[in-house]
């Protein structure tokens, strides 16, 4: 049976994309940090849960070993662990820019880091969840959205790197998806980008030959002038 590893796997975007997972028949493996939605969304899914911080560099391996220990091999892993403050560059604070930097682009640097050997031998697939925000200017979102721009070009360079090897990658750039994080915009569910179109979009991406590769992909919300 094929599996898969999504971070950040326990709301949002990540549960969603993991439900889908899920239905096509992978073995999924959850991390999250927070162990009640963690637990609660792994039996849910029928999936391994593995609590870890995506800042720190050793629980980041260790849920690699531990998904690699119980399935036996990766084919899928999906970086969906993050992490947003408003705040221009003006006023955000040191703090704010470490975490976004570290959660959203190092902690996604080393899950995959260690996920490689795996993905090698499964000539499998990287999904990074980065932003529409990293790909046009964002006052108010100066940093969230420099940090989803490295996680592209991360993306963009893993592509080129793996060619050989079989592995692919895409970032995926959504507008405002319907989740908690996106709660302090104020919009109508009904007028975001759906957790469910993320997942679908990857579902194609999985169901593309060998020979095709989208190393991004942008989703624009309706209404949106960029």
């Amino acid at each position: 049976m094929p599996s898969a590893l999504v971070t950040g796997g326990s709301s949002g975007i990540g549960l969603g994309i993991g439900r889908m997972l899920r239905d096509e028949g992978y073995a999924l493996t959850l991390v999250a940090r927070t162990p009640e939605r963690l637990d609660a969304a792994a039996a849910d899914l029928g999936a391994l849960a593995v609590r870890a911080n995506m800042l720190d560099e050793d629980d980041c391996a260790r849920a690699v070993a531990t998904h690699v220990e119980h399935h036996d091999g990766l084919d899928v892993l999906v970086n969906s662990a993050g992490v947003g403050f408003a705040g221009t560059v003006a006023d955000t604070s040191t703090k704010r820019f470490d975490i976004q930097l570290g959660v959203n682009v190092r902690g996604a640097f080393l899950v995959t880091r260690e996920a490689l050997p795996h993905l090698r031998a499964s000539r499998g697939y990287v999904v990074n969840l980065a932003s529409i925000a990293g790909t046009i200017p964002t006052p108010g979102l100066a940093t969230y959205g420099a940090s989803k721009a490295a996680l592209i070009s991360l993306t963009r360079s893993l592509v080129r790197e793996e060619a050989e090897s079989g592995v692919r990658a895409t970032a995926l750039c959504p507008a405002f998806v319907d989740t908690p994080m996106t709660e302090w915009t104020g919009l109508a569910a009904e007028e975001m980008i759906q957790p469910e179109d993320c997942a679908e979009i990857v579902r194609g991406l999985l169901r593309l030959s060998p020979a095709a590769r989208v190393p991004v992909v942008v989703v624009e919300r309706v209404g949106d002038a960029v």
